[in-house]
């Protein structure tokens, strides 16, 4: 059995995953303390603060969450007044969701500790190991989405 769990543990698409859910752990646990955000409604937040208006379509492709976390998402932020909705002139059904005046001002207020999270993880990685590290997660991206449309065809 430990011969198994030995050739999981260097199983790179594991190793991935637990790194990713050990990072997503300490941040929720911040943002739900500071905020009261969880994870999927910060990625939310994030997504329309970068980027500005989005359908929840395009929300589920910028955070690659499924379609049923980014509406709860969508509906608690609304809820909270975070976000707001317009219809889609391009499309009836669906609607624009964009963040509020309230939305932004804590959009603004997290972004300075979402970068210092980030500084402190990566503190163990000097300057060229960072932008390896971060030009080698665009190349396996990539890769996740290439093989991801070929598998379609």
């Amino acid at each position: 059995m430990s011969a198994n769990l030995s050739r999981l543990a260097e199983f790179v698409p594991y190793q991935m995953s637990v790194t990713t859910n050990a990072v997503s752990d300490l941040i929720a646990g911040e943002y739900r303390a500071r905020y009261g955000l969880k994870i999927p409604e910060w990625r939310v937040m994030a997504v329309l603060g970068d980027a500005g208006a989005k359908t929840q379509r395009e929300l589920v492709q910028g955070t690659r969450m499924d379609k049923v976390a980014v509406n709860r998402a969508c509906k608690v932020l609304e809820e909270r007044g975070l976000v707001g909705r317009s219809p889609n002139a391009c499309d009836g059904r669906s609607h624009h969701l964009e963040l509020t005046r309230a939305g932004h001002k804590m959009h603004a207020e997290i972004m300075p500790h979402a970068l210092e999270m980030e500084r402190r993880l990566l503190a163990s990685l000097d300057p060229a190991e960072r932008r390896q590290f971060a030009q080698l997660l665009a190349r396996i991206g990539a890769s996740a989405v290439e093989l991801e449309k070929g598998k379609t065809k």
